[in-house]
This record gives structure tokens, C-alpha cells and sequence, in this order.
């Protein structure tokens, strides 16, 4: 009985016998989940196959499948959850590849390769970033244009940092040789002084024919030397162009980024902006994604640089496809990089391309390798360039032709060169910025930003009317109702209203407007509501989006937590929307700490280095509250810093109607600078804060708000924003009738001519005080206190602040209330002409 059991038993227990269909199945799905761990992927053979316990199978299909999947090309792809887009990269990958353009992409890899030789021949110890040890990038970015154009695009809006940008100039975007030698030349330096950029970081514009007839231009976006900075930048240009032709932009208007292997992996941005893929606000159906590896960063082996096997697995974080490919096997590139392409089209995704090669200079040209990697840059020395290696596959006559075209090519250019007189523009702008400047500030750009009180009464009710079974939230009916009173002149405008007012007004006039940011739709403090919640259905409506009939689009949406690729985005949108009023908000005005290399590199500098405009709008909430040392300062001091030349705008509205028309004057004047706006916190709903509807009708933006209240004082405070309302509380609490409050609500450019209009009415004024609260090392007093001395008329000028300190305010609400308290007290004690002027 037991030896029948055990029978039995083993006879429950013994496999089912495959079929050979479900066997090749079995085989197959090992290798589409671990092939790529024992490809053949390096030229050099470092990358050594990594032993996989999975892939040790015996059959007749295990050849097949380590073909497929481990050669010179592997894909990650298993750990997509989506079965159609699985089973299409199978197919791709488990079918014979096409037959490729040989004698094509010979000539190209020629023109590249003999492009680099000639500029390290002629400027031999000037940095170009070699391209060289990857030189098949080009021919993968010729099949991915090449598959664009069949799907139509008319433009490749292409981001990269500086290894092997100048040849990508050459042969993509198409610029002649002897404007990218005129770079290395350094004519006319009087033409850049102070400004302007290395030659690696330029931007470009071009165009290309594809072998199949397809006309595309080329955008190469500007770039600082901040390693994938430009990504978000990139693909925030890339919405804004999609934007402008609706819904087949996407296809019409292709984003690539081509990153180092290093920075990849290692650089935060990169994977902020990865993120922003499928997000609503800023996904532009698919980016593809080109790794430049060579498995080398500046001096630091991969062992160093990441924890992983390969610097894409960062990409794994998304349901996206990571191809790796062995540089070196160029029919094998361009087929991955028609397979790329094909997938971003197909299912509008990003897709990683990981080429693998290596790099035959150092980190540049002036870089001696071999004092860190000895043994690895010995192996280089002796590799033969890729192009000859390439060329045994065709006859020698055809390799010998192209050889002749293109050094003659290059001869041509060299002696061209020395007839060019001054750098010649690598780009040329689009029709959408014929009606916009830069440049310094002319009074002439002034202009009107008043509205009719009917106007205003009928963008208030479209403010505050939403849908008939709409289920409205109490607290926010009540605000909606109290809105609709503020556009009537019944109570008086917040700043929250205020903001709606503007751009309703503007949306009405022909102005998109364009607003992201952490919770920017309810805002921070819960003041902004532009979308109204149903509490049952939780379906959104958005009255700006209703305003009036062909109005222009308004979008606001929150963003993810990210500043630095989320600002970048945004910039890069404003670049190619400049009709666009576009604005980031930050959940604290400290926030955008996070981003500083945007705003220091394209933001603060664009224009002086690139000739770039931007009307981009950033909003600060700023204000020292007892909340503790974040979020109390936006950092005031640190964009006044960067304040040089009109490069920018920097501006703390003190009232609710002159940020309404603050608002308004940057959207409607021609004048295109960007905007640093330190919005409130605790003055957003303050009545001091807010104004009467007169003040919408009758003046335009004001740069120095003058004191209303004293006509002609002995003593003058000035201020800029929170402050400036506690101190004319205090005023009130003492029933001085001496004391001017002078708030400075542009502080750059200065407004210089304003602010000595309201210092000379009050004519007798003996002492002049600016008051911050901002600790004596920070906010604005630095910047201000030597032009306020300026326009004093030599009366005396002191200062009242928090004395200075590494930390922007207390930890205490209690020592804040202190701190406050004395700081008011001093702005309004006499110094008897004994004090030291600071």
C-alpha cells in the first residue's frame, strides 16, 4: 500500500512534459530577461558578461536566444508591465536586421573622424570634446532622423553637453565647416566682451534631408557646463513647440537628449526630468535618450561612478525600453536607433539608447589620460578610428573616394576661413520672437495695464461662476462670492483675486498664460483655487479656462516635487512661447534653492551668453513669519547678486493691485526680461495687503509706492513688502503724523528717477531709514543702501535690520515676536543725527 502511495505520489509530483513550442518559449524568456548581462557590448572588452545562472540552458533554441539577445546588442525590457510594448520589442529583437546603407554610413563616419583629426592637427591644445572612441552617435542619429522623417517630424529639438558637439554641428545640424574652425580662431574679441560662451556650449540651428527626401530642422539647445542642465530645458522647449500646433506636435516635434554615461547616472536632474514623461503638464510624447558611455568620467572608473552594472539602469525607475549596443558594430547602432524611434513613435514613450564605446583623448584634449588609466589608454593608443575598421566592409575605391571628397571638403573650409571677420551666428531665431527685444530698459516699453471698471465686473463674474450641479465646496463658495463682491468695488481686492484678474484679462486679450508649481492650483496657502474641486466626483473646472470666447489657453498644473528640472522645463518653455505669459511657482520661496544652477545659468545669464531671451516669471513666497529658518526667505540677496546689465527683473508688489499690473506689464509689453517676483504669505488675505478696485482703473504698475498718508514728513522709512504693512500698523498704534512709508516695490533695475521723485516731497525729512527684516548679511539692504544714499540729497541714510546671521531667521515664533517687536521700534526711533550710518 505504501509503495502504491509512493506511486502515486511521484507520479502527481513528475513535470508535465513541454511542448517544444512551450520549451523554445522557456528558453527564450530567460534570455529576454538576462540576455543583456552576457552581451557582447564593450569594443575594448572590459565590460566583462556577468555569470547568470538562468542562462546556463541546454537545447536546441539556446543559440537562438543567446543570438538574439546577448551579441552586440541587448535590451532591458522585462520590466515593462505593458504586453503589447513587450512583444513588439521581441519581435524586433528576435528578427533578422535590415540590411543597412554601408557605403552611407561610411561617408559619414569619414567625415566625422577626418572633422576631428583636422581640428587636432590645426588647434593642437584647444579643448573640442573629442567625439572620437563613439563616433557612431552620428549614424545613430542619422537613422533616428531618418525614421522621424517617415513619421513626418519637421523638427529634432536636440539637447547634449559637450562631448562631441562640435561634430554634431558638422554632420547634423548641418553648419559649415569653416564657421565651427572660425570658433577656435577668436576673431573680433571686442564683439563678446563680458559675455558670450565657449564654443561647446553654443546653440545651433540647422537643417537636414534625410535619404528618403524628408526636410528637418535641427534645434541644438544652448548648454552650460552643468552636466544634463539642459535636459528639462529641452524637452521644455519641445511642449512649448508642440503647444503652438496642438495635437500633432508631438509627432511633428521630436525631443533627443544625449547624455554622458557619468552624469547620467550621477546627476539629480536627469531623473527629475525622466519623471516629468507621462505628466500631463509636461509630457511631449516621448524623448529619445542617447548615452554617450564611455565607461569613463573625467578621471573616475564606472566602479566608482554608480552602484549598478550600467549607468542606464537610473532609467529602469520608468516602464521604459534600455537598449545597449557596442559601438563599434555600427550596422548594429543603426539598427538600434531605427528600433528606437519606431518604439517613440509607436507608443509615444521615452526610450533609452546606451551606446557603448569609449574615449580615445582624455576628459579633453589638454588631459593627459594615461597618469589615471595607464593600462586602458595603452589599449587605445593602438585601436584603429572607427572608420577603418568600418571600411574593410566596402570596396576600397568607393572608401578611397570618400576619402578625397571630404578632405577636400575640409581644405576648402580651412582657407575660407581666413576671409570671415567675426564669429558668424551658428542660429537663426524664429518668426515668434520678430516682435519682442532685449537688451537694456527703455521707458519707451512702457505701457498701459489699467482696466475699465466694466471690465473688470465682467471678468469677475466669469472668476466666481462655475457650473449649474457643480458641487462647490463651502469654504471656497464663500471665497467665490467674495470675489465676485471684490470685482464690483463691494470690498476690497486680495491678492489672490487679484492674480485671477490678471489673467483672466489677459487670456481675454489674446495671452496664453502657462502657471506650474508643488500645489500651484489650490496654492501653498490656499489662496489661488484656479481649479475648482467637485466634493463628489472630485472632476475639476477651472473658470480661467472659460473667460470668453476664443480665448487663448491657460494651463495650470502641479507639478512634482522637483524644482531644478521642473524651473528648467519651464524656462526652455518660455524660450519657444514668448507670447506666453509662463511662471513657476515655489511651494516656499526657498524652495528654489534647489534650483539654483537654472537660474544662475540660464535664467540670470541666457541673455549675456547666448543671446537668448526669456520672459519667464518665478514667484517667491517670502516673508519672516516666526515659521522657523526655512521657508522664511526666498534669498532676496542672491538675485540682486546676479543682477547686472537689465538681465533680469526683481520685484516684491506690496498690494494686490500692483501685482495685478506688474503681472499684466510683463505679458504685454515687448520688452521680454525675466521676472523675479517675492510674493506674500501672511499678506495675502491681509486688508492692508489689499485694494481698491480704483487702483485697477486708474495707474498702471508703480515702482515706488508712495506714502498716501503723509504728505510732507520729517523722517521716511523705506521698505520693500511685509514689513512695510507691520510698520504702517505701528504708525497707526503711535498716531505719528511724521513718518513716511516708502515701499520700493521694483528693486531691479532701480527705479531711481521714481524713488528721488518721493524722497524730494518730503523735503523736510532729516533722516532717512531703510528697514528689512531680513538678517544685515541678506535681503536687499546691500544692494539698495549705496543708491539710496545716492538719491538722499546728502541727507543721512541708516539702516534697521536683524543683525547678521548664517541662518535666515529664529527657530522660536517667540524670540521671532521679539526680534520683530524691537526691529519695528528702532525703525521709529530718532537717531538725533548721533547714530552711525551704516
Amino acid at each position: 500500500m505504501k509503495s502504491e502511495q509512493a506511486a502515486g505520489t511521484q507520479l502527481l509530483d513528475a513535470p508535465t512534459p513541454m511542448s517544444p513550442k512551450e520549451n523554445r518559449e522557456r528558453i527564450f524568456d530567460a534570455f529576454r530577461r538576462w540576455g543583456y548581462l552576457q552581451a557582447n557590448l564593450d569594443p575594448l572588452g572590459q565590460l566583462k558578461p556577468e555569470p547568470q545562472a538562468e542562462l546556463d540552458i541546454a537545447g536546441e533554441h539556446a543559440a537562438e536566444a543567446r543570438a538574439a539577445y546577448c551579441g552586440t546588442v541587448a535590451a532591458e525590457f522585462m520590466h515593462i508591465a505593458s504586453v503589447e510594448k513587450r512583444n513588439w520589442i521581441q519581435a524586433q529583437m528576435e528578427s533578422p536586421a535590415p540590411p543597412p546603407d554601408r557605403k552611407f554610413i561610411s561617408q559619414r563616419l569619414i567625415r566625422a573622424e577626418m572633422f576631428e583629426q583636422v581640428l587636432q592637427q590645426r588647434y593642437l591644445g584647444n579643448k573640442r570634446f573629442s567625439l572620437e572612441g563613439n563616433t557612431s552617435l552620428i549614424p545613430l542619429l542619422d537613422e533616428v532622423l531618418e525614421a522621424a522623417g517617415e513619421y513626418g517630424a519637421e523638427e529634432l529639438v536636440l539637447g547634449m553637453s559637450h562631448r562631441g558637439r562640435l561634430t554634431v554641428l558638422l554632420t547634423i545640424a548641418g553648419r559649415p565647416a569653416e564657421e565651427l574652425f572660425v570658433g577656435f580662431e577668436d576673431v573680433d574679441p571686442r564683439s563678446v566682451l563680458g559675455g558670450g560662451d565657449v564654443k561647446y556650449h553654443l546653440g545651433a540651428t540647422g537643417d537636414y534631408t534625410t535619404r528618403g527626401g524628408a526636410h528637418i530642422h535641427v534645434h541644438l539647445v544652448s548648454n552650460p557646463s552643468h552636466l544634463e542642465a539642459v535636459d528639462p530645458v529641452t524637452v521644455g522647449r519641445t511642449r512649448a513647440k508642440q503647444d503652438r500646433v496642438g495635437e500633432d506636435g508631438r509627432d511633428l516635434y521630436l525631443p533627443v537628449l544625449i547624455h554622458g554615461d557619468a552624469a547620467f547616472a550621477g546627476q539629480g536632474v536627469f531623473a527629475e526630468t525622466l519623471n516629468l514623461a507621462d505628466l500631463q503638464g509636461y509630457t511631449v510624447g516621448g524623448t529619445v535618450h542617447i548615452i554617450v558611455n564611455n565607461l569613463i568620467g573625467f578621471t573616475t572608473a564606472p566602479g566608482d561612478e554608480h552602484s549598478s552594472r550600467f549607468a542606464s539602469d537610473l532609467a529602469k525607475r520608468q516602464p521604459v525600453p534600455v537598449f545597449h549596443v557596442n559601438a563599434e558594430d555600427v550596422d548594429a547602432v543603426v539598427r538600434v536607433a531605427r528600433i528606437a524611434a519606431e518604439y517613440r513613435y509607436k507608443f509615444h514613450s521615452d526610450v533609452v539608447v546606451d551606446l557603448i564605446g569609449f574615449r580615445r583623448h582624455g576628459h579633453s584634449e589638454v588631459d593627459d589620460p594615461t597618469i589615471t588609466q595607464p593600462r586602458l589608454y595603452k589599449l587605445i593608443k593602438d585601436h584603429p578610428p572607427l572608420w577603418k575598421i568600418y571600411s574593410a566592409k566596402l570596396d576600397e575605391k568607393i572608401v578611397e573616394t570618400q576619402l578625397e571628397e571630404t578632405r577636400a571638403y575640409f581644405e576648402a573650409a580651412q582657407k575660407r576661413t581666413s576671409s570671415i571677420k567675426k564669429k558668424p551666428s551658428l542660429r537663426d531665431l524664429p518668426r515668434y520672437w520678430s516682435a519682442f527685444v532685449g537688451g537694456r530698459y527703455e521707458a519707451s516699453y512702457e505701457i498701459d495695464t489699467a482696466l475699465t471698471r466694466e471690465e473688470l465686473a465682467y471678468l469677475g463674474e466669469k472668476l466666481s461662476t462655475y457650473p449649474e450641479g457643480f458641487h462647490i465646496h463651502p469654504k471656497v463658495e464663500k471665497l467665490l462670492e467674495q470675489r465676485a463682491e471684490m470685482a464690483l468695488g463691494k470690498r476690497t481686492v486680495d491678492y489672490g483675486m487679484g492674480e485671477a484678474l490678471a489673467f483672466a484679462s489677459l487670456l481675454k486679450q489674446g495671452v496664453p498664460v502657462r502657471l506650474t508649481g508643488q500645489d500651484s492650483r489650490r496654492g501653498t496657502f490656499s489662496h489661488r483655487h484656479a481649479a475648482l474641486i467637485d466634493t463628489e466626483t472630485e472632476e475639476s473646472y477651472m473658470p480661467l479656462q472659460h473667460i470668453a470666447p476664443g480665448q487663448s489657453r491657460c494651463q495650470v498644473y502641479n507639478s512634482s516635487l522637483s524644482e531644478s528640472a521642473v524651473l528648467g522645463f519651464e524656462y526652455g518653455y518660455s524660450r519657444d512661447y514668448p507670447e506666453t505669459l509662463v511662471l513657476w511657482e515655489a511651494q516656499f520661496g526657498d524652495f528654489a534653492n534647489v534650483a539654483q544652477m537654472v537660474i544662475d545659468q540660464f535664467i540670470a545669464a541666457g541673455e549675456e551668453k547666448w543671446l537668448l531671451l526669456s520672459g519667464l516669471v518665478m514667484l517667491l513666497p517670502h516673508g519672516h513669519e516666526g515659521q522657523g529658518p526655512e521657508h522664511s526667505s526666498a534669498r532676496i540677496e542672491r538675485y540682486l547678486q546676479l543682477a547686472a546689465r537689465d538681465n533680469f527683473q526683481i520685484c516684491q508688489p506690496s498690494n494686490a493691485a500692483n501685482y495685478f499690473h506688474m503681472l499684466r506689464r510683463q505679458a504685454l509689453r515687448k520688452w521680454r526680461k525675466p521676472l523675479i517676483v517675492f510674493t506674500p504669505k501672511s499678506m495675502l488675505r491681509n486688508p492692508d495687503a489689499c485694494s481698491l478696485i480704483d487702483d485697477f482703473i486708474t495707474h498702471n504698475f508703480l515702482p515706488v509706492v508712495p506714502d498716501r498718508e503723509t504728505a510732507n514728513a520729517n523722517r521716511i522709512l523705506v521698505c520693500t513688502g511685509k514689513i512695510g504693512h507691520e510698520l504702517e500698523a505701528e504708525r497707526r498704534k503711535r498716531k505719528d503724523t511724521s513718518t513716511a512709508i516708502v515701499y520700493l516695490d521694483q528693486i531691479y533695475p532701480f527705479p531711481e528717477a521714481e524713488l528721488q521723485r518721493e524722497l524730494d516731497r518730503h523735503s523736510e525729512a532729516r533722516e532717512i531709514v531703510w528697514v528689512q527684516e531680513e538678517p544685515a548679511n541678506m535681503g536687499a539692504m546691500f544692494y539698495v543702501m549705496p543708491r539710496l544714499r545716492r538719491v538722499a540729497s546728502n541727507r543721512p541714510v541708516f539702516s534697521v535690520k536683524r543683525s547678521a546671521s548664517p541662518s535666515p531667521a529664529t527657530g522660536s515664533a517667540k524670540a521671532h515676536e521679539m526680534e520683530q517687536k524691537t526691529l519695528i521700534t528702532l525703525a521709529f526711533t530718532s537717531t538725533g543725527g548721533t547714530a552711525r550710518q551704516t
